[in-house]
């Protein structure tokens, strides 16, 4: 890599992001698996017939594929904000041809896990990949030091999105490309906060923040970036994401909840686009 870290004290960690992807240990869920934490994107997933954890991985990759589409990271250095198991930033190395890719989180047992689950990679490509811990809202990255950066299911944690966006203008090179996919109340939909919360334990416990998916798109642009997009992806998420629940979980429990909360057209999965100039 061309660089080392900025030095910075070490992030503040919300206590329910704490527990989730610390001792809880959320990539180890059964519901997960393969370890991406993510919906998935079940767009090449038939949906008629029993679903496989083969079609569930895939669901997860196609995800990333879909975000790391749109921002194109061939031959450019390439950072994933929120990177979990560093998975993703594996998948990119392998199959879209980064010059390098650094993976941020922001709790240090998930970048353990990260430089354990992707130890030969780490080995074979050091000057390649790299984890680092760090906050959304204050990356311990150099100015213009990156060609994309995108960020897969964590921007629903970030408590502050304008400083999300700040950050993302800073690393960034003129040019560069930002995407994130994440879940985000429906604008317009009446007491989004409330409703999500009867619905959603994630959003009961404060581990999810409820915020219209304007909000991001607006802080993107306040902080300079152009072609700013964001794209409901939720008919490719949701139905796919409640038939694996299904597995799992019957009609009325909670987790079945999100499928009910796209339906009533409060929450709805996005990706968000944008370009620095």
């Amino acid at each position: 890599m061309s660089e080392d870290p900025v030095e910075q004290p070490a992030p503040v960690v919300r206590p329910e992001v704490w527990e989730t992807y610390g001792p809880a240990d959320l990539s180890a869920v059964p519901v997960f698996a393969g370890g991406f934490i993510n919906f998935g994107y079940w767009h090449s997933v038939d949906l008629e017939r029993p679903l496989s954890q083969d079609d569930r991985i895939r669901s997860e990759q196609d995800l990333y594929r879909h975000v790391l589409d749109a921002v194109a990271p061939d031959g450019g250095r390439a950072v994933e904000i929120g990177c979990g198991l560093g998975l993703g930033c594996a998948l990119a190395l392998d199959e879209y041809g980064p010059a390098a890719v650094t993976g941020v989180d922001i709790h240090p047992q998930q970048l353990r896990r990260a430089r354990e689950a992707n130890s030969p990679l780490l080995a074979a490509r050091p000057q390649r990949l790299r984890f680092v811990l760090g906050a959304a809202e204050s990356l311990p990255l150099g100015d213009a030091e990156f060609d994309c950066l995108y960020s897969v299911e964590a921007v629903q944690h970030f408590p502050d999105l304008t400083a999300f966006a700040r950050e993302a203008a800073r690393v960034l090179r003129p040019g560069g490309r930002v995407a994130v996919a994440g879940f985000f109340s429906v604008d317009g939909a009446p007491a989004p906060e409330e409703r999500l919360a009867g619905l959603l334990e994630t959003f009961a416990s404060g581990l999810d923040i409820a915020r219209p998916v304007s909000r991001l798109a607006q802080a993107l642009a306040e902080a300079g970036f152009g072609d700013v997009r964001a794209d409901s992806i939720g008919p490719q998420v949701w139905p796919g994401w409640d038939r694996w629940l299904a597995r799992l979980w019957a009609p009325g429990t909670w987790p079945r909840n999100f499928m009910a909360a796209w339906e009533q057209q409060i929450l709805d999965y996005y990706l968000i686009t944008a370009a620095r100039p």
